[in-house]
């Protein structure tokens, strides 16, 4: 067993690269300025375990969000389900399917949505309550696509309907999420395709703008209140501003600082450009061990926001563990806990099923 010193050494230097690259962000950073912002709170619970920094190491249906490119490296079909309870009882869930085929690649679908719960509607009036209940919510659909052109090289897209409703107002939009990852030699620890150097890339979120719209909007106007025989009520409808999608730029690196035929050791690094806030980065690591006749045990680390002004996020953990049956086929869950602040601590809950 030995650590590849090498290895380090280069992480470390395009690691110190990035975070210099990422001190002489501009401002100003726009924060608070988008809409559908529940499109990158991550889903997935071993990408969020590692610090958000999966761009470059996601091969399974989580693809879907990090970086479609990587379905082109899924070998077996997946159905993948995730509960991630979010602040102030908002509720967040994702779910996916995807059918991998050696030739075609790999088609997916993908459903997120949030529930922001139920309060109580109140006016000037009625300052108690009227009665009445209002909700919010937000969810997109997704049709994914990814294909491996070669053993180092895949590409991926994703196609998807956004939707977000407050009480009657409701807004929506579509967008295009676009991928790609190459393995290469660079560091590797065998002729294995995936056991050297990854560099993953992705631009999530490129679309239209969510502009709301809804009865509530509606108002009777009297023009001219003073005057006799005009229109008493002129029907009119206030205009709302359109809204961007949290558009994301993410590049990042991993590697293998650690791998024999039981254990592997992964590093990683991301770096992502925002449209609603300062650049930053995510790190993560991820120790797995190979235990014959049961699967495999997975342990997670990592640091989100680093560099990022004024952020609420940090350290994060989590593990996996994937039961084998039947041949090929597997049973996988995953944990992810995570520290945002003043926000609270919050937990991510992921099952699989390969088939």
């Amino acid at each position: 067993m030995i650590i590849n010193k090498k290895l380090l050494t280069v992480m470390i230097g395009i690691l110190l690269g990035l975070i210099l690259s990422s001190g002489q962000a501009q401002e100003p950073y726009r924060a608070a300025t988008t809409s559908g912002n529940f499109l990158e709170i991550g889903y997935g619970g071993a990408g969020i375990a590692m610090g958000d920094a999966y761009v470059s190491v996601v091969r399974d249906l989580s693809s879907i969000y990090w970086n479609p490119a990587g379905l082109g490296y899924m070998t077996n079909s997946e159905f993948q389900v995730m509960h991630q309870p979010w602040l102030v009882d908002i509720n967040t869930s994702y779910v996916g399917l995807g059918y991998a085929h050696q030739q075609i690649g790999t088609i997916a679908v993908g459903f997120i949505y949030t529930g922001y719960g139920e309060e109580e509607v109140t006016s000037m009036l009625m300052q108690e309550g009227t009665g009445e209940k209002f909700d919010g919510l937000d969810f997109s659909v997704s049709l994914s696509y990814g294909r491996k052109l070669a053993q180092w090289f895949s590409f991926g897209g994703t196609a998807k309907y956004i939707s977000s409703r407050i009480w009657h107002e409701s807004a929506s939009a579509v967008a295009f999420d676009l991928g790609a990852i190459v393995n290469t030699t660079f560091l590797a620890w065998s002729d294995k395709p995936g056991d050297g150097l990854s560099i993953g890339m992705s631009i999530a979120n490129y679309g239209t703008k969510l502009q709301y719209n809804g009865i509530d909007l509606k108002r009777p106007i009297d023009e001219s209140p003073g005057e006799a025989g005009n229109f008493e009520y002129v029907p009119a409808r206030y205009e709302t501003q359109g809204w961007e999608l949290p558009l994301i730029f993410r590049i990042g690196i991993s590697a293998h600082a650690l791998m024999t035929s039981r254990q592997r050791l992964t590093m990683a690094v991301d770096a992502l450009h925002p449209n609603n806030n300062s650049e930053y980065l995510n790190i993560g690591s991820e120790y797995a061990l190979t235990v014959p006749g049961f699967g495999v045990f997975s342990l997670r680390g990592g640091y989100k926001g680093l560099y990022m002004v004024d952020s609420e996020y940090g350290w994060t953990f989590g593990f996996g563990l994937l039961f084998n049956y039947l041949n090929n086929k597997a049973l996988k869950v995953d944990y992810a806990y995570r520290d945002v602040g003043l926000l609270g601590k919050m937990s991510a809950y992921t099952l699989s099923f390969t088939f």
